[in-house]
């Protein structure tokens, strides 16, 4: 794995072995045999509090640029959910309007599908009918401060990960690639094969896992090789 993802530490390595259905190694054990080896600012312990007191009531809202090959900027649109870390609703344009968002938000809220609590910072982008969608939705509206990415450390540690995991790595054409280059990665590798610290190892949408040790595994390469899924099989 070490070779395969270079991208990959080794808590991210030890995790992925445990989800395979082998023992839990220590994270000393797996760099021992490993070449190569950011964090956010402390948060005060009011605003984690409340962070941890309504994790699961909570979602986080945050605009990413990319730069096409063609010195173009798109904007990547993310609606996350705090508890399971998953990406509730992504969308891309080229030019972001306050109406565009508020009709992610609809489309991210179907059939009362919806947070108690928004995270979102002051994006001129928003404007006031943002807030006024959610009022209506009766879901509250948490803005963080100016210049403090902090306070909303879901969103922003999602985003690094797509920039450091994916982004960095990647010449974006045009729209239709980035599509291409997010779904693949946000379905197919992030939602089931990632494991998150945060979430003990674990990952945002779980699959069933073998109850015995497998025999051997194989890698499947996501993104082109940039990251490998891995399926365990048994005996």
């Amino acid at each position: 794995m070490n070779r395969e993802n270079r991208l990959w530490g080794a808590e991210r390595i030890r995790d992925t072995i445990a989800l395979l259905g082998f023992p839990k190694l220590d994270v000393q054990t797996v760099r021992k045999y490993m070449v190569g080896g950011g964090s956010f600012r402390q948060c005060s312990s009011t605003w984690l509090s409340f962070l941890r007191n309504h994790l699961q009531v909570s979602w986080a809202i945050d605009f990413f640029t990319v730069t096409t090959v063609g010195f173009g900027r798109l904007y990547v649109f993310v609606v996350l959910e705090h508890g399971r870390r998953r990406v509730v609703h992504w969308a891309l344009t080229a030019r972001p309007t306050m109406t565009w968002v508020i009709q992610q938000l609809r489309e991210a809220t179907p059939f009362g599908l919806q947070p108690q609590y928004l995270f979102r910072d002051s994006d001129r982008t928003y404007g006031q009918g943002v807030a006024g969608f959610l009022k209506s939705c009766q879901i509250e509206e948490v803005r963080t401060a100016y210049g403090c990415p902090w306070q909303n450390p879901f969103g922003e540690r999602f985003g690094d990960s797509l920039r450091r995991e994916v982004l960095d790595h990647v010449i974006v054409l045009n729209q239709a690639h980035l599509e291409r280059v997010l779904k693949e990665y946000i379905e197919e590798f992030y939602h089931t094969d990632r494991p998150h610290q945060g979430l003990e190892g674990q990952v945002p949408e779980p699959t069933p896992r073998p109850t015995q040790q497998p025999s051997h595994v194989i890698a499947i390469p996501v993104l082109g090789g940039l990251h490998y899924r891995y399926v365990p099989v048994a005996a």
